[in-house]
């Protein structure tokens, strides 16, 4: 079962910060959460960004498979290395060759 990420981000936004409800962005973004790369976007601009927390944020951060296959295929078009995405996407670049070896025939 997958959580209500469209209430959990409202009642936060509700809670500490109620003038982001205001912004056109947020809330369009609020509305059409429906990956988790649209969930870390949200986040992104939510959050609060110091290093600290960001090093934290990543290690908790899940990714669903249409994700990972946008992700693969992206890297596929534009023909980017491993080394290249990690950077890119804060993360390790064994966790991207996993990715290619399990979905690679789906790309």
């Amino acid at each position: 079962m997958r959580p209500n990420y469209k209430k959990i981000y409202y009642d936060l936004l509700k809670e500490k910060q109620p003038e982001k409800l205001d912004d056109p962005k947020i809330l369009h973004l609020l509305n059409n959460l429906n990956t988790m790369e649209d969930v870390l976007k949200i986040n992104a601009l939510v959050s609060d960004s110091s290093k600290k927390n960001l090093k934290k944020n990543q290690q908790l951060k899940n990714y669903d498979k249409k994700t990972v296959l946008r992700l693969l295929h992206y890297q596929k078009k534009h023909n980017l290395s491993d080394n290249f995405m990690s950077k890119k996407l804060k993360m390790s670049r064994t966790t991207i060759a996993k990715w290619r070896k399990i979905f690679g025939h789906e790309v």
